[in-house]
């Protein structure tokens, strides 16, 4: 199905090729990817960007703390269009009040910057984005990691909320012009087969073996004719779990088509190669082999056709359960009771959100289940049309109408599921989904109160035909139904009726309206001279996600109150983290006080003069995890650690550039290790490295540290701070990102 080719290729007429008449350098300037990042870089060196967008957007969960970071650096409105949804928070029974006051300060910043605001259930925020703002040859950049429209002709970008807070501070997203990646599809894909498995086969081909990491998928080749554009925007979407940088597709007649339906023909233009491009590697999707797709927990890589899963289930829920098991030593975990002897069975299936919530995939859904029915046994079936105008539309169609007289639940336009708040499985349960992730708990469920869940993610299509077939999965391409794919039509006097458009009408005289859990950001120093740094987690996971770094689900509620959220930071899988975090903290503040802590006094004493060194070193905590990061763009990963006290992550690598990028916005030190080197330590030795501040001011990206034992013992170790640009160096510096602009405008 899916190829993966690890060398240089041209592209010439359209044809993959080895060789070409042009040299390579020139001819990787003739990629969409290259002319787009060019074209909004501001550096002058087109091998070091320095982008400006041209929009924002973010959410719920993300853009109370972006607002109030610019707005403590000195914001005083929102010089491009910035979007504001509401669909993370939007479940307002969850700690009072609290999700509606992020709700109307949203609204209030809107009016007073001159923003866009989407209010709750109205749209996701995808969705939005793709309806409302994607202009081709665009750059849009959002918080929340899978802000992918390439399918649409715009390079976006998902990162972390302090990158956002540049960008409304007139300042730039920088980064190396990245590796470009040619996707080659061909053919066309078989009835039963949606995106979701075209995206998990790509997942599952690429994501082990980083094959695309931080490089840019751009996807060209007659396969693409092929597909209707909510296909290529659910592949799209996905591209995010490949750890690929950004996406970018070619245009055709059906990216006109989309544009002149919502209502924009001007923001259409044809984006397509030059008659000879240059890609750094290349993968080749052959559309005609495709099959129905299951990626297993705990991760959109485990992925498997669902005919291989059902032929060897009893093997691979038996792989599956010893896994979970040795996760979760304390739980009771059972995926064995699934197996019946027609097959797997499973207690839920939803189908939602950015990416299962599309037209298309709904609508062909309901085809599948017209006439028949999901049950009345344990399964149940869950659909999140993924807006208002989306839901009215299969509405008028008649979808809807099919769904509920088979038995499904028609839900608002919402993203909760996906990150565990609403539709969580019971325990033991077995979700299957078309949405974006399928990591530990994301589900819901909670492992410290015993409870066990876990998702599978599946297309839409065949999570239908698993429900008319009583929650036995089952392959959409081996049920035989009609289906007339219907086109689409676009109201927008659906969001004309509802949305605030207050870009350009910026009011400083508006109040913002603050309630009482959104609080400002706790006093936070400069980098010292030295750093002593206590280890309060380690990890030895091949990748801790972000989702386990910070909570999502009820967790979210509390994104605006940074001292509350900080008190779950791996509560899910290093739960002694937090009170660790804090008796490390209670320490470093007695020390700024001006006090000589005995625990503090005694570590120094044992690499030094402590009388000396305690002038002028910091101490907090840190955490080692052998690749952290993975997943969310959320900021929160990383601020949560620098608010109980966190100044360093230790790693072999960064699992993506995001996460990375908001350690350093909020001044955790991203050190690395050499992938040769034992990481032997554990939770209470402490690493000291001395000559911090000057090796950062300086740029140098081999630091020597000491490691001191808790149960005696000193060793020595070498970390790196590797390319780290002048800006970087400087927020570390001050300590922050907001340290940063607060030292500039003075």
């Amino acid at each position: 199905m899916i190829e993966l080719i690890e060398k240089g290729m041209y592209l010439v007429d359209g044809v993959p090729c080895e060789t070409a008449d042009m040299p390579v350098e020139e001819a990787k300037k003739n990629t969409i990817a290259y002319g787009i990042l060019q074209a909004h870089n501001h550096s002058g060196n087109p091998d070091k960007l320095q982008v400006k967008f041209d929009a924002l957007i973010s959410h719920d969960i993300t853009y109370v703390g972006i607002i109030q970071q610019a707005r403590a650096s000195g914001m005083k409105k929102f010089p491009l269009p910035y979007a504001l949804t509401n669909c993370h928070n939007s479940l307002c029974a969850v700690g009072g009040t609290i999700n509606e006051d992020d709700h109307v300060f949203g609204l209030s910043a809107a009016k007073k910057y001159g923003g866009i605001f989407v209010p709750p259930n109205v749209s996701v925020i995808h969705s939005y984005a793709r309806e409302e703002m994607a202009k081709c040859g665009a750059m849009i950049l959002g918080s929340d990691s899978h802000t992918r429209y390439g399918a649409l002709g715009t390079m976006a970008v998902g990162e972390g909320g302090p990158e956002l807070a540049k960008q409304l501070l007139n300042n730039t997203w920088d980064n190396n012009m990245p590796e470009v990646v040619m996707v080659y599809l061909t053919g066309k894909p078989k009835k039963g087969i949606g995106p979701h498995d075209v995206a998990i086969a790509l997942v599952g081909a690429t994501f082990a073996s980083g094959f695309v990491n931080n490089r840019v998928l751009e996807f060209v080749g007659p396969g693409i004719a092929n597909l209707p554009i909510d296909f290529r925007n659910g592949i799209d979407v996905m591209t995010t779990e490949t750890t690929c940088l950004t996406s970018i597709w070619q245009t055709d007649e059906t990216t006109r088509a989309f544009f002149e339906t919502h209502k924009r023909p001007d923001d259409y233009k044809e984006l397509k190669p030059g008659k000879v491009a240059y890609y750094d590697r290349m993968i080749h999707i052959d559309l005609d082999k495709m099959e129905s797709m299951i990626a297993l927990p705990f991760h959109p890589s485990n992925a498997y056709t669902i005919h291989y899963f059902n032929e060897h289930r009893e093997e691979l829920l038996s792989k599956l359960q010893e896994e979970a098991q040795k996760k979760y030593p304390k739980l009771k975990v059972d995926y064995m009771s699934k197996l019946r002897e027609n097959g797997v069975y499973a207690t839920q299936g939803f189908m939602g959100g950015c990416s299962g919530g599309m037209f298309d995939s709904i609508q062909e859904a309901a085809a599948i289940l017209k006439g028949k029915s999901t049950g009345n046994d344990y399964f149940s079936l869950s659909v999140y049309p993924t807006s208002i105008p989306v839901n009215l539309e299969l509405t008028k169609i008649g979808a809807i109408t099919d769904l509920l007289e088979a038995g499904a639940i028609i839900k608002p336009s919402f993203c909760g599921p996906c990150f565990g708040a609403g539709d969580t499985p019971a325990n033991n349960g077995l979700s299957l989904r078309h949405a974006t992730r399928n990591f530990p708990n994301r589900d819901g469920s909670k492992p410290g109160d015993g409870q066990f869940a876990s998702v599978c993610l599946m297309d839409a299509l065949s999570i239908a035909a698993t429900a008319a077939n009583g929650g036995i999965i089952t392959a959409a391409t081996d049920v035989d139904y009609e289906y007339e794919r219907k086109p689409y039509h676009f109201d927008k006097n659906v969001y004309d009726n509802r949305i605030y458009y207050g870009y350009g009408k910026a009011d400083e005289n508006q109040e913002l309206i603050l309630g009482p859990n959104i609080t400002d950001w706790p006093k936070m120093y400069k980098l010292s001279d030295n750093l002593l740094v206590e280890l309060a987690a380690v990890i030895h996971d091949p990748v801790t996600t972000t989702d386990e770094l910070i909570p999502s689900g009820e967790t979210s509620s509390l994104r605006s109150n940074p001292i509350k959220l900080s008190q779950y930071t791996l509560s899910r899988r290093v739960p002694e983290y937090p009170g660790r975090a804090n008796a490390i903290a209670a320490i470093e503040k007695e020390h700024v006080a001006g006090g000589r802590p005995e625990h503090l006094v005694e570590l120094l004493s044992r690499v030094g003069n402590a009388d000396e060194l305690i002038k002028n070193t910091q101490y907090g905590s840190a955490i080692f995890a052998n690749k952290p990061g993975d997943g969310s763009a959320r900021e929160q990963a990383a601020s949560c650690q620098k608010v109980l006290g966190g100044f360093a992550n230790i790693c072999y690598e960064f699992a993506t550039k995001r996460y990375r990028s908001n350690c350093i916005n909020w001044g955790i030190l991203p050190f690395t290790i050499d992938k040769d080197v034992e990481f032997n330590y554990e939770d209470g030795d402490s690493v000291f490295v001395p000559g911090i501040r000057k090796a950062i001011e300086e740029g140098i990206e081999t630091i020597p540290a000491k490691v001191i034992r808790k149960n005696g013992g000193i060793d020595d170790i070498t970390l790196h701070v590797k390319g780290l640009t002048d800006d970087e160096k400087h927020i570390i510096l001050e300590g922050c990102l907001m340290n940063f602009y607060a030292s500039q405008n003075n």
